[in-house]
């Protein structure tokens, strides 16, 4: 890692850094713990961790019901909304559009009024979108019920690894994994219970959906105590406390944040933040149909997407706190680049033999985000820097994913059959090894603008 520039605040590179082992010596510079006021040797805003903790885990839990829920009811919402395979299809490729167009306006709203309040905006947008969904009596305002919620989880997807930074500099590792593992959670639970739930309620499938709402009104609540809280300090100079014991200064105000668009690392995240999006949304719409399509039964091949998207629940805690402890991050996207293609070779070569096989290493695969949240967070070392990172990313990522599982649609009809769609799919593990080491490497990038 190249030294830091002498006008820098010795301070920022370890808060930005840290992850859930004890800080190196070159963490911080000598005499800077006998510097530190008696007032800033405790842990930054110790009253909002609590709160935080508790929003960070509700605020993931809600990331993804609002599109898995909907996936799971297409079929019912379709006819009952008179909408045409066109326009179905169209909708599931709202989610990234949004996720891009909107994300991108987080850092602004950000500065304005602060990571925390903009997430509580972000639940509430939830919330809302859920309630007017069901409610919609045609297409038009369906949609733009949708992208109401869509809008709340694109900003609050920026934020994320943005609140981690601020409030847990210390622990990146461990909390961006806890809130990973509920977003897997959430994922997972409403594709498996929307159907159940909307037959116990009858069958009506504006209940099914409308449900949801529900998980995202407690979300509001955890980050009420925050509105005010805009800088993340207690009214001093905030401060995170290492493994080690010493207090460091979390952040230095003053500096300009950096300009990501001259990073080469930051491109290299968004694109491999883009490709895993990509086999994430193309395993999550058409997983099941190849299973079908091979002899599966369509209960089976349900449980199966489940089982995929189980298995990110306890590798999102794992990866990301494994991530912190480790130089460079490459060994992990090549070790879950060659499960993916793992998994892809054997569903083109006997995709029904070893399906539960296939089911779990293209899971592990898709921890690859997790892995992408973690890394933003350590490719920078303000909180500023974190934020702006965290927007482009994401921005780009979901933009180069939005063309993969229509793509995949078009090949399958056009061919016939699965072999080249998967041969797609397989194929695209490449790059994300590729741009996935580049954006992995022990640098950040302030180094490069």
């Amino acid at each position: 890692m190249p030294d830091e520039p002498k006008t820098l605040d010795p301070a920022v590179r370890p808060a930005a850094t840290a992850g859930d082992s004890p800080a190196p010596d070159r963490a911080r510079p000598a005499g800077t713990e006998s510097q530190a006021s008696p007032a800033a040797r405790t842990l930054p805003a110790r009253r909002f961790l609590v709160p935080v903790t508790v929003g960070l885990v509700l605020a993931a839990l809600n990331l993804r019901p609002a599109i898995t829920s909907l996936g799971a009811l297409l079929e019912e919402v379709s006819e009952g909304l008179h909408m045409s395979g066109s326009v179905a299809g169209v909708l599931t490729s709202v989610p990234p559009l949004c996720f891009a167009v909107f994300g991108i306006t987080a850092p602004r709203l950000a500065r304005r009024f602060g990571p925390a309040a903009v997430v509580c905006a972000g639940m509430a947008a939830i919330f809302t979108g859920l309630v007017l969904r069901p409610l919609a009596g045609g297409t038009a305002a369906f949609l733009a019920a949708s992208a109401l919620a869509l809008m709340g989880i694109a900003v609050s997807n920026v934020l994320m690894p943005v609140i981690v930074k601020r409030y847990f500099p210390d622990r990146v590792g461990t909390m961006t994994g806890l809130y990973s593992m509920a977003l897997a959670l959430g994922t997972s639970v409403a594709a498996a219970a929307t159907v159940p739930m909307t037959d116990a309620l009858g069958g009506d499938w504006r209940l099914g959906l409308g449900v949801w709402a529900v998980l995202a009104a407690l979300a509001v609540l955890p980050w009420l105590p925050l509105l005010r809280d805009r800088d993340g300090t207690s009214g001093g100079p905030r401060a995170s406390r290492t493994e080690a014991g010493s207090a460091i200064p979390a952040e230095a105000p003053l500096q300009a944040p950096p300009r990501v668009t001259r990073s080469r690392t930051a491109w290299a995240l968004g694109a491999f933040f883009g490709l895993q999006a990509t086999g994430a949304y193309i395993t999550m719409g058409w997983m099941p149909q190849i299973f079908r399509d091979a002899g599966v039964p369509a209960s089976t091949a349900g449980v199966l997407l489940a089982v995929t998207m189980v298995m990110g629940v306890p590798l999102a805690f794992v990866i990301p706190r494994l991530a912190t402890r480790m130089k460079t991050q490459g060994p992990i996207v090549v070790a879950l680049a060659l499960c993916g293609l793992g998994g892809y070779t054997g569903l083109f070569l006997a995709p029904a033999a070893g399906a539960w096989i296939w089911a779990v290493l293209l899971g592990v695969s898709n921890c690859a985000f997790p892995l992408a949240l973690t890394m933003i967070g350590m490719r920078s070392r303000t909180g500023a820097g974190v934020v702006r990172l965290s927007a482009f990313a994401q921005s780009v990522g979901y933009l180069i994913s939005i063309p993969g599982p229509l793509l995949v649609g078009v090949l399958y009809q056009h061919s016939g059959g699965w072999g080249l769609p998967i041969a797609l799919m397989g194929g695209l593990m490449v790059p994300q090894m590729i741009v996935g080491i580049l954006a992995g490497r022990d640098r950040t990038v302030e180094d490069e603008c």
